[in-house]
């Protein structure tokens, strides 16, 4: 609870009140006057003071001096990991009480929605990177509640790759550039990170999430959030479980090819930015579910692993989540730096009713962020920045420092004391406030890890075993990739006989090319850091793990390519069009240049884009029109065809109409279209004819490829050349 603030001292509503108006009005006069930061007003903001038109601007310039120190300043260091990041406002609102569990406010009334700040990040990339690198990425909530602000500083990937935080900085220092030459950014595909994850076989769980399309996702808006951490929730009786956070995507969770993610950042580095930016800014406000994992303290033996280790979760098959309430963000920053960048997050930023585990890489955490935030941000008053200063009352005795923007009044600095409202004075056992878990604390004293924190295998092969085939394939690739960029073949052997504990198949397909010898599980056993101890998992495989078994069933906001020439019979396309808009689709017409094309019969439409600007890894789906003309004028342009077996390669939906079957030709489908209306001679390929087909039919199918996101199963796509 806080203390009421102080009565103010030597000062006058009348006061303040002369002050309030005469800055409206001050503000209100020169809203289109430059001034100074003190209010001067600027005269020339062209031309510098100079000792004569032709001599040496003088030092007593001070609006030169003051413009040019704040351009000077006004990049703040950026973040070690996570610098470049994605951020929006929101509220969050429950679905029920939880004061069986936690006495957090925030959590009680479904009525009440709580104002949020989220921000969206990679990790190891520079503010500078691109948006699309494999990587995980962060998930960070800022709650603004009655008790204070809650920080939920989560990633999209519910474990880590290191069990204690003393570790965090080899971590990074690895995949961050080598430090030799500061090459590659942004990325983890070679030397020196695979060094480090080879010798330390607790990373192996988070390699494979890494390694999966949960590295690649298509949105900010469809991934999953996790507080990858054991948090308690405290109830009002003083009772406490153990929870786990996770934040549920409306939209479903959908990932990137790897080759769609490489060819993105070339052409635009901005892509997760841009889409979470334009879907808010159009209304199209996305939605999180949020949902608990909740254990009573004292079963946590019973789970077969140790809660504590934050390279474990708690499969869903065997603790299941409770969906609790949801987030909408439905505001973009009005400045990118003030809000953004600036935005301070902290694990131990807290509510009564939440509280910590001990966790090692949690506690760890604790120290690290407070330090980041006063080198980063300047000093001890970061939390008055505006997009992080809390919404409830705050009243300290804490002082001064730089950049202070408050002005605390009064004269008592300290308490207990008799000098100032008269309530201050010193109680001990207070139970209002944030109260830590009683808990009972082992010694002696010591530096090592409980043997309970020794397997490292056993989830990753849960998260192997619960993959689809496609999603297996592609966690084989990106192995490949990653290892094939790695100049020691030690350290190639040494990783592959790592996997070689959590899957043969999986060790002995990643090794394949990689110029080494079969993986050696044996030969892993006996390095430094490798133990033999192994648990069983008390399930086998999770459908929860897998993507594939979360497509989502709407493709609202999904992005639809409509491709158009001269010639267009544009009838075939305007139903479908239609269609898809209604149903949340946004359709773009790409053309060979911008400006209009002219339609069978001779109308003109607009064109959005051409095939340079927005090729078709911008998409999730591809439509092509009929009409005899303008098929054959997309046939004749090698960018037109390369758009469509680029999209078939990617295994997005592609419908074809009448004589658009033409230029699915170069890709081995046959174009005719028999008796049929509609067909569908691939997964995700539609052919139909509109003059045969019934109403809304080709919609209803073309709608429901593209709720699948895509089609992994589609056969030959390693032969396309695109």
């Amino acid at each position: 609870m806080s203390a009421p603030r102080h009565k103010t001292v030597g000062s006058s509503k009348a006061s303040d009140n002369a002050k309030a108006k005469q800055l409206e009005a001050s503000t209100s006069t020169f809203a289109h006057i430059l001034t100074t930061n003190q209010g001067l007003q600027i005269p020339d903001n062209h031309n510098s003071l100079k000792a004569g038109t032709r001599g040496p601007s003088l030092l007593e310039d001070f609006i030169l001096r003051e413009k040019i120190t704040h351009f000077d300043h006004e990049r703040i260091p950026e973040r070690a990991v996570h610098a470049r990041g994605s951020g929006a406002h929101g509220y969050f609102k429950p679905y029920m009480s939880m004061v069986q569990f936690t006495s957090a406010g925030f959590l009680q009334d479904p009525d009440i929605e709580t104002p949020v700040f989220v921000r969206f990040s990679t990790v190891a990339g520079s503010k500078g990177s691109a948006d699309t690198a494999r990587d995980a990425r962060g998930f960070a909530v800022k709650f603004y509640t009655a008790e204070g602000n809650y920080d939920l500083v989560g990633n999209n990937m519910p474990v880590f790759f290191i069990q204690d935080a003393i570790k965090f900085p080899d971590l990074i220092h690895a995949v961050k550039p080598e430090p030799h030459h500061g090459m590659p950014q942004a990325a983890s595909a070679h030397d020196t990170f695979w060094d480090f994850a080879s010798l330390m076989p607790e990373s192996t769980h988070m390699l494979m999430w890494v390694m999966s399309d949960r590295a690649l996702p298509r949105s900010l808006r469809m991934m999953e959030g996790f507080g990858v951490h054991a948090f308690r929730f405290i109830n009002a009786q003083g009772d406490a479980h153990f929870v786990k956070f996770h934040w549920k995507p409306k939209l479903g969770v959908h990932g990137l090819t790897w080759d769609e993610a490489q060819k993105i950042a070339g052409k635009d580095a901005d892509f997760h930015r841009r889409d979470l930016w334009e879907a808010i800014d159009s209304g199209n406000f996305p939605e999180w579910e949020l949902g608990v994992q909740i254990v009573d303290a004292g079963k946590e033996g019973e789970l077969g692993f140790d809660i504590l280790d934050p390279t474990k979760l708690i499969p869903e098959a065997q603790v299941p989540v409770q969906i609790i309430g949801k987030l909408v963000l439905n505001r973009n920053p009005e400045n990118f730096f003030a809000e953004t960048e600036q935005v301070a997050f902290h694990p131990g930023h807290l509510v009564p009713g939440i509280d910590f585990s001990n966790d090692p890489l949690l506690q760890g955490r604790l120290f690290s962020y407070t330090d980041t935030q006063l080198s980063r941000l300047g000093g001890p008053n970061f939390h008055e920045l505006p997009i992080n200063r809390a919404v409830c009352p705050m009243h300290n005795f804490q002082r001064d420092g730089m950049h202070r923007q408050t002005i605390p009044k009064g004269r008592t600095a300290y308490e207990p004391n008799t000098l100032g409202n008269g309530a201050e004075f010193r109680v001990d056992g207070a139970t209002q406030g944030f109260q830590s878990y009683r808990e009972s604390l082992e010694s002696p004293k010591v530096r090592g890890r409980s043997p309970s924190f020794d397997d490292h295998f056993s989830q990753a092969t849960l998260f192997w075993n619960s993959q689809s085939s496609a999603e297996k394939d592609h966690i084989v690739a990106a192995f490949r990739f990653e290892l094939s960029k790695v100049e020691s073949t030690d350290i190639r052997q040494r990783m592959v006989d790592n996997l070689a504990h959590v899957d043969m198949k999986l060790a002995t397909r990643v090794a394949a090319p990689l110029g080494i010898n079969s993986p050696d599980p044996k030969a892993a056993a006996g390095r430094l850091g490798y133990r033999a101890y192994r648990i069983t998992n008390k399930v086998d495989e999770d459908p929860s793990l897998r993507m594939a078994s979360k497509p989502g069933g709407s493709i609202k906001t999904r992005k639809v390519a409509i491709l158009v020439a001269d010639g267009i019979e544009a009838a075939t396309i305007k139903r479908i069009q239609l269609d898809l808009t209604e149903a949340g689709a946004i359709c773009k017409l790409v053309g060979p240049q911008l400006g209009n094309v002219v339609t069978a019969n001779a109308r003109q439409i607009n064109v959005d884009h051409t095939f340079a600007n927005m090729p078709s890894i911008m998409f999730d789906a591809v439509l092509i029109p009929g009409g005899p003309q303008c098929i054959a004028a997309l046939l004749g342009m090698g960018e037109a065809v390369h758009f469509v077996l680029e999209a078939y390669k990617h295994c997005k939906s592609i419908c074809a109409l009448n004589e658009g079957a033409q230029l699915l030709g170069s890709i081995g489908l046959k174009p005719a279209m028999s008796k049929e209306s509609v067909k569908t001679p691939e997964a995700g390929i539609i052919l139909a004819d509109t003059r045969k087909a019934p109403e809304g039919q080709i919609s209803q199918d073309f709608i429901a490829a593209i709720s699948l996101h895509r089609h992994w199963d589609r056969a030959n796509v390693e032969a396309v050349p695109a």
